[in-house]
């Protein structure tokens, strides 16, 4: 696991090339504190469009899942049937 980077909020405006530096290069989030807590995190646009994509298969897998407890599951070769896909 990497080291996490911490800063104060006051170096966003000090040290902007840094802080997206760092976001780049270790594709993990910097986590700005104020008053000495953690208060923000800044994550390189691409990870957060990442993340925010499999927030969203997670939700819809975990329906997916609701929906064949209660309902039942549909048998592989009846998939394919509905798809039109031959076995051969």
């Amino acid at each position: 696991m990497p080291a996490m980077n911490i800063r104060p909020s006051a170096a966003i405006r000090q040290n902007y090339n840094e802080i997206a530096d760092l976001c780049r290069k270790t594709a993990e989030p910097v986590f700005l504190t104020k008053n000495g807590r953690g208060r923000y995190a800044i994550v390189d646009m691409e990870e957060y469009e990442k993340t925010k994509a499999i927030i969203k298969l997670m939700g819809e897998l975990s329906k997916g899942e609701q929906s064949g407890k209660e309902k039942g599951w549909t048998d592989f070769a009846e998939v394919e049937k509905m798809l039109g896909v031959t076995n051969g």
